[in-house]
Order: C-alpha cells, then sequence, then structure tokens
C-alpha cells in the first residue's frame, strides 16, 4: 500500500464528511429541525469512560460541541483510510463503493451509540431512519467519487 493511496483515502473521507453535514444541515434548515444531540452525548458518555473532565457550564457545553464534530470527521477520514486499503489503491465500482463507505460509516456511527447506551435503532421512526440514511448515502457517494477521481484510470480499452 502506497502512502499517496492512504492520503487519497483520507481525502476522499474528509469530502465524504463535508458532503454528510451539508446534507444535514440541508435537512434541519427545510424541515427546522434542531441539531442531533447525539454527537455531544457521545463526546459525553467517552469523556466519563475515560475519566477526563471537559469542565462545566458554558465551556464544557462548548467543548462537547467541538468534539462532537470533530469525532464525525475522524471517523469519515478513518474510514476513508480503511476504504483504501480494501481496495488497494484500485479504482471501484461507484454503486458497490458508495454502498460500502456509505453503509459502513453508518454502521459504526449507529453501532457506537447502541453500544454506548445513547440512543437504541429498534426504536427510531421512518424519518429518524430517513434523517440517518441519506446523509450517509451522501457521505458514501461522495468519498467514493473523490476515491475514484484520485485513481488513474484503467487502460483497458484504449
Amino acid at each position: 500500500m502506497r502512502r499517496v493511496d492512504l492520503a487519497d483515502g483520507a481525502i476522499a473521507g474528509a469530502v465524504g464528511s463535508t458532503a454528510l453535514n451539508v446534507v444535514t444541515y440541508l435537512d434541519m434548515a427545510l424541515r427546522a429541525r434542531p441539531a442531533s444531540e447525539t454527537p455531544e452525548q457521545t463526546v459525553d458518555r467517552v469523556a466519563g469512560i475515560a475519566h477526563v473532565d471537559l469542565g462545566s457550564g458554558a465551556p464544557a457545553a462548548n467543548r462537547r460541541s467541538g468534539l462532537g464534530a470533530l469525532v464525525g470527521y475522524a471517523l469519515g477520514i478513518t474510514a476513508g483510510v480503511g476504504f483504501a486499503l480494501y481496495a488497494r489503491g484500485r479504482r471501484q465500482p461507484l454503486p458497490m463503493a458508495t454502498g460500502v463507505l456509505g453503509a459502513g460509516v453508518m454502521t459504526m456511527t449507529d453501532g457506537s451509540i447502541t453500544a454506548l447506551g445513547i440512543s437504541d435503532p429498534r426504536t427510531w421512526r421512518r424519518a429518524d431512519w430517513i434523517s440517518d440514511i441519506v446523509p450517509h448515502l451522501a457521505y458514501g457517494l461522495t468519498a467514493a467519487a473523490t476515491w475514484n477521481r484520485l485513481r488513474r484510470p484503467s487502460r483497458r480499452g484504449r
């Protein structure tokens, strides 16, 4: 595995994370729904497990908010690097790569909030699932398209 492939995976993951956030914020604007508290709750729970004091009051809330966003980007970038390892530097069929990346990040996110006792996806309504699936598909599609764009085209058929 070449370092450039891992860097390209990180870039693809960052682009996917940006797309996920854009779709999420667009959903919030269109439906006038509040931001999810799940990222902050995740940070709070992990900080408690790790015995890290985030402080109290507004400074702690600000730390949770900032760290929640950073954890999301870290997860998306890490998934892109993982995909680079899986893809071994080669372009991948866009539908398959979209599914692997989108479903993979969604599974990691939903699995972690379930394991931490923050939410139980089995209790979600249809609107909750749509609000979760659509941004993760946006992540998968843009990360996969970015990965493929950063790969050299195949010489077959030339």
